[in-house]
């Protein structure tokens, strides 16, 4: 049993198609990545599947019984749009989400989790005299105290510094080993690539991607030459095969068409610049998603590429 079953979903608002004929298996305890552009349906999915909004069409299961009605104790959401009791001190709204969530005393766990992610000292103070990142890293806190199954995060590393950032990533693995399972979307690929077990990408209210990523870039093939030569840039035009070329700063990264030979590509340049490195690889999730989303993306996107 899978611990989310989307078939054939499509939600409107008004006169806009939000989600197009969407189907999405989401395995047990995995880390499941949502990618997408701005406005293609990734927070619209999450809310559905959270019970908060309802498809017009096509079914929802969860744990293996289709969402109806009420949420959920099951299920931990963090919204994109985060929002907390500003007048209530710290430690009595969170034991009063978890108590209101999970039906029981949480007082232990609430102390854990401050200590965990180095809120403790804040215990005692006002939602509203904590900076932004604290406040997220609260409202983060408020979602997992109950233990939920399934735990649904929106952009949940959204304007947290790396420490705190890397502090809600072990919490996320952590949850995962114990049996949750966990779905959070993000425009950070670094994030989608090292965190998540799988990655769905919707464009557009459509599934475009849907697997590891280790088959999603097989699906591409290595069809990237990742170089770095004296010059940079300026020394890659008009080269042999080549369709389009990245500049990455340090790197520049060249797209190979289906007749490109690396090796005279690799002959080219030795003979018109300095080389310090050259190598074939399989395109980066940034560079598949640039691709896909892009002012002009790839004309043969049209339908999902299931990895």
């Amino acid at each position: 049993m899978s611990a989310v079953e989307i078939s054939n979903v499509t939600k409107t608002f008004r006169s806009v198609c939000a989600i197009d004929q969407l189907s999405l298996s989401v395995p047990l305890g995995a880390v499941y990545g949502f990618i997408g552009p701005n406005g293609s349906g990734k927070s619209t999915t999450m809310r559905m599947i959270a019970n908060i909004l309802y498809p017009d069409s096509g079914t929802i299961s969860v744990f293996g019984q289709q969402r109806a009605g009420t949420r959920s104790g099951d299920i931990g959401y963090l919204p994109e749009e985060r929002g907390l009791y500003r007048k209530m001190r710290v430690r009595d709204l969170l034991e009063f989400h978890g108590e209101l969530r999970g039906g029981r005393n949480v007082g232990t766990e609430v102390n854990a989790w401050l200590e965990r992610l180095g809120l403790a000292h804040c215990a005692e103070r006002k939602v509203e005299t904590l900076s932004k990142g604290m406040s997220q890293k609260i409202q983060f806190i408020a979602t997992v105290v109950p233990e939920p199954k399934l735990l649904i995060l929106d952009e949940p590393f959204s304007g947290l510094d790396p420490v705190s950032a890397d502090s809600i990533r072990s919490a996320v693995l952590e949850m995962r080993g114990r049996g949750c399972t966990v779905i959070l979307s993000t425009h950070d690929m670094g994030v989608a690539e090292t965190l998540c077990d799988a990655i769905f990408m919707i464009f557009r209210g459509r599934k475009v991607l849907d697997g590891t990523l280790a088959a999603i870039q097989a699906s591409y093939g290595s069809d990237t030459i990742r170089v770095a030569v004296e010059g940079g840039i300026a020394g890659l035009g008009d080269l042999p095969g080549i369709e389009a070329v990245k500049d990455r700063g340090q790197v520049q990264e060249l797209r190979m068409g289906p007749d490109c030979d690396p090796q005279q590509v690799l002959h080219t340049l030795a003979a018109r610049t300095s080389i310090s490195s050259f190598a074939v690889v399989k395109p980066s999730l940034h560079d598949i998603f640039v691709r896909i989303a892009g002012p002009q993306p790839d004309a043969d996107i049209q339908e999902v590429q299931d990895a």
